[in-house]
């Protein structure tokens, strides 16, 4: 309910007034001079002010002064009661910055109908200011929303703009404390492999590493390599990422492949369709933890080039060779998993144990973003 001080030293006016709001459903505070009814204005902040204008000790329009001029009270709608009929007192409590005005003797009614204007202009105000407040937010939004997909896009350009990048920029002595590492590869590819002759597999390869090269660059890896049927990267935090964790942008590098995977059964329907193959799909697993990186000199065609190496990077690699065999699009560790806690969607879990019995690996299905 609404709350409106009443300030009048008219017991009797103060009576009637208080008595028509609460019938009206408002609640009422009352006073009998100006300095008791400014300090209940500044104690309760009310909707509403309707104060006499000839008062002991501070008028009506001492108290409007005051009121207009406190920055936390100052938008609050104020009339004014008075038994003057001089014109002259109408003009100055107007210009003073009353927003009505009754002269005494009036009816309830009048009253009512005064109270009720102010409140409804206070209500479409605040209405109105919500309203702006939504639409400052929602152009916020949509202005992060472009800028974050800008972003993006300028790493795309940059990406197609040249070669991807291969791991001969990264030193051999590099070395991460926390770093994500993705491995896609290709499911059921002994089928593949088994139906296809080796021109026709290696242009599927072909698509598959132009498409995924793309997707996973877009998202900043630090570097990515091709291990047998399988892509490999390494996600580190760097300046240029604008502060999205090496954890979120692998796993949706991961959700991204789930376009390159339909792209690619596409393709395939088209060229070997009625040829007994399974729908082309690929698994992403996704582990995090320390990484370093190998170097390759000596070995031929391997000069200035350096792979990543450690447990996190084994762990990815054989993540879906694992017990009991995972049939998800998308597999993260605990340990990703806790990067991007809030930001994606979970589904199962299941405690993998890796070849050779020494690692299991808790990991978790990850479904999409929030």
């Amino acid at each position: 309910m609404p709350l409106i001080v009443v300030i009048d030293d008219d017991a009797g006016t103060r009576l009637l007034v208080s008595q028509v709001l609460k019938k009206q459903g408002c609640d009422v505070l009352a006073a009998e001079d100006g300095v008791a009814g400014l300090a209940l204005i500044r104690q309760h902040r009310p909707c509403l002010v309707v104060s006499d204008v000839q008062m002991p000790l501070m008028d009506g329009f001492e108290v409007l002064d005051q009121v207009r001029r406190d920055a936390t009270l100052a938008a609050t709608p104020v009339i004014l009661l008075t038994s003057l009929q001089d014109r002259n007192y109408m003009r100055q409590g107007m210009t003073t910055g009353a927003d009505d005005y009754l002269t005494k003797p009036f009816a309830p009614k009048e009253l009512r109908e005064a109270v009720s204007a102010q409140l409804n202009k206070r209500e479409r105000a605040q209405a109105m200011q919500t309203q702006v407040v939504d639409e400052a937010v929602q152009l916020a939004l949509k202005e992060q929303r472009h800028k974050i997909a800008a972003f993006y896009e300028n790493r795309m350009t940059q990406a197609l703009s040249a070669q991807w990048p291969d791991n001969s920029g990264v030193q051999g002595s590099e070395k991460f404390a926390s770093a994500t590492v993705l491995y896609a590869g290709i499911c059921d590819y002994g089928a593949w492999a088994q139906a296809l002759g080796s021109s026709e597999l290696g242009a599927i390869v072909q698509q598959l590493y132009s498409s995924v090269g793309d997707t996973v660059y877009l998202f900043g890896a630090h570097s990515m390599q091709f291990v047998g049927e399988g892509l490999l990267c390494v996600f580190v935090d760097a300046a240029d990422t604008n502060s999205v964790n090496h954890g979120l942008r692998a796993v949706r590098a991961a959700l991204g492949l789930a376009s390159v995977s339909r792209n690619l059964d596409a393709y395939v329907d088209k060229h070997f369709g009625g040829r007994g193959l399974p729908r082309f799909g690929l698994t992403a697993a996704l582990h995090s933890g320390s990484v370093a990186y190998a170097s390759l000199d000596g070995l031929i065609s391997s000069t200035g080039q350096a792979t990543p190496v450690g447990q996190t990077v084994a762990a990815a690699l054989r993540l879906f060779q694992g017990e009991p065999r995972l049939d998800w699009a998308v597999a993260a560790s605990v340990q990703t998993a806790r990067l991007v806690s809030g930001a994606v969607r979970m589904g199962r879990r299941a405690l993998v144990e890796l070849p050779g019995g020494a690692t299991s690996v808790d990991a978790l299905e990850i479904l999409g973003l929030s």
